[in-house]
């Protein structure tokens, strides 16, 4: 946790909210141990959010998790910002049409939000998840949004990337520069193993009818059982997908986040 003074109470309880949801179940002497806060500070921001329902607390256990407030807050969120609601039948066609997994990923703060997933035929065991959050720079998804940003947005986004070193096909800052540009010219972008070991795809960014990039889609499989070529013959139908997912949110305004 990190003692965020600038934004006060509002920013600590966010704070220990993050970190609830990162760890839970969590006990109390697990946050305390995580440092930011005074035990009494922690104890009373801990009893704020359970009373009011963000946190729900477990006596048997003495163990904080995500309380039933929350949970409708974030459907709502869900509902309200994200494509998922809108993606659902263009997913459900490309997992069928290509029999493998398939992701609908947003930009949030710089780092990949995955908003939907469709599992493959044979499903595969893999960091991606709906809700989970994931690195823009060596992810297909990631690497398709940062592509088709503006130049200034692109560079701020790049600016919070931490280039840690996942595979020994992670690409370092020049490199993805470089790749960048390569996939703003062919109109896709690939993983080739650089987030996870034998995990590859192909992904497409969603862009509006103004060019603006508001999500991006991806076709992922292994590479015991396929290769990014084989994946290349799924970019048409993966394009397609990414057209009707955008053309779905034409008549709907989504937060841009960086």
């Amino acid at each position: 946790m990190r003692d965020n003074q600038q934004d006060g109470t509002v920013g600590k309880a966010l704070d220990v909210l993050e970190t609830v949801a990162t760890l839970a179940p969590v006990r109390f002497s697990e946050l305390l141990a995580r440092g930011g806060y005074p035990k009494a500070t922690l104890y009373r921001l801990l009893q704020t959010l359970t009373h009011q329902g963000m946190l729900a607390y477990d006596e048997d256990r003495g163990s904080y998790s995500l309380g039933l407030r929350l949970v409708r807050l974030a459907h709502g969120a869900w509902a309200q910002s994200s494509l998922a609601p809108l993606a659902r039948r263009a997913l459900d066609d490309l997992a069928a049409l290509t029999g493998e997994t398939v992701h609908l990923a947003q930009m949030d703060q710089g780092q990949v939000l995955y908003v939907d997933k469709r599992n493959a035929a044979r499903p595969v065991e893999m960091f991606s998840q709906a809700g989970k959050v994931g690195p823009t720079y060596c992810t297909g998804v990631g690497k398709a949004m940062l592509a088709f940003m503006p130049d200034a947005t692109m560079a701020e986004a790049l600016a919070r990337q931490s280039f840690h070193r996942f595979t020994a096909q992670t690409l370092d800052s020049p490199a993805l520069l470089a790749e960048l540009a390569a996939i703003r010219a062919r109109g896709y972008a690939y993983d080739n193993e650089e987030h996870e070991a034998g995990i590859i795809c192909v992904a497409a960014p969603i862009l509006a009818r103004s060019g603006r990039m508001i999500g991006a889609v991806s076709v992922t499989s292994t590479t015991t059982r396929s290769s990014l070529r084989a994946l290349e013959a799924h970019v048409g139908r993966l394009k397609l997908a990414a057209a009707e997912i955008a053309a779905e949110a034409e008549s709907w305004r989504f937060p841009e986040h960086v």
